[in-house]
């Protein structure tokens, strides 16, 4: 199924704040809600919004040595939830095109979401996986964007 960022929000959790990358499926009405790290959250923001610092940080020099090395990232592949006693992990494939064909790389969700949010890449969504962790959309519409939350 394809997908995109529709957005990067904070959650309110009796745990205190997360953040949460909001994934719109293409043709569905509810997101793909994906809980990730400040870090994370942040770095997916600054590649959607394509904010250069001045020097790369983390997603930035990945990207820089996945490109010097020949290759890119062809797309994100959200492709399943690990159960855990904390509920369940989303785990993601990244798919990058190299001059010796195409490598798929396990990554987390965030971090190949931030590369995605970098490089216009593709996202797709395993349809169980979005079937299992689907939310309607409307149990985020209060939340606030974390751009309005954090200096980024």
């Amino acid at each position: 199924m394809n997908a995109h960022i529709d957005a990067v929000r904070i959650a309110g959790t009796p745990s205190g704040p997360v953040p949460v990358v909001l994934l719109a499926v293409d043709g569905e009405a509810d997101y793909l809600p994906i809980f990730i790290g400040f870090d994370e959250a942040s770095a997916i923001a600054r590649g959607m919004d394509a904010v250069d610092i001045g020097r790369p940080l983390t997603h930035d020099l990945l990207l820089d040595i996945v490109e010097e090395l020949g290759g890119r990232v062809d797309s994100v592949v959200v492709d399943a939830i690990e159960e855990s006693e904390g509920g369940g992990t989303y785990t993601a494939d990244l798919h990058v095109e190299t001059p010796r064909g195409e490598r798929v790389i396990d990554a987390r969700p965030s971090d190949s979401l931030a590369l995605a949010a970098r490089t216009n890449a593709p996202i797709e969504v395993d349809p169980a996986v979005y079937e299992e962790g689907r939310r309607e959309r409307e149990a985020f519409d209060e939340l606030d964007d974390i751009r309005e939350v954090a200096d980024l």
